[in-house]
């Protein structure tokens, strides 16, 4: 009954310390405006004419980094996602975290 005991606490153990591992490949950081690459910049004020650039932020998951902007025209708010190199990957609506 003893060794059984001393199994299950190892096993146990052994599942908290599993639960606490975070990858830390997946990331997201503030980004200055001006640290955004020249070729986000240019596509903003290309493409979302009128716009202005309320804040950035860079995000690391798995080997994908992206770059995800938050541009403003009145009261149209829209995020817009670019690559590394700054292609375009997708445009979605902001939604307020409250």
């Amino acid at each position: 009954m003893k060794k059984v005991l001393i199994i299950l606490v190892l096993i146990m153990a052994g599942m908290v310390v599993n639960a606490q591992v975070i990858n830390p490949s997946d990331s997201t950081i503030k980004v200055s405006i001006d640290a955004l690459p020249k070729v986000i910049k240019d596509n903003i004020a290309k493409d979302y004419v009128g716009y202005t650039i309320k804040d950035a932020a860079g995000s690391r998951k798995k080997d994908l980094t992206t770059f995800e902007v938050l541009v403003v025209k009145g009261v149209a708010v829209e995020v817009l996602v670019y690559d590394i190199k700054g292609k375009f990957i997708k445009k979605s609506p902001w939604v307020s975290k409250k």
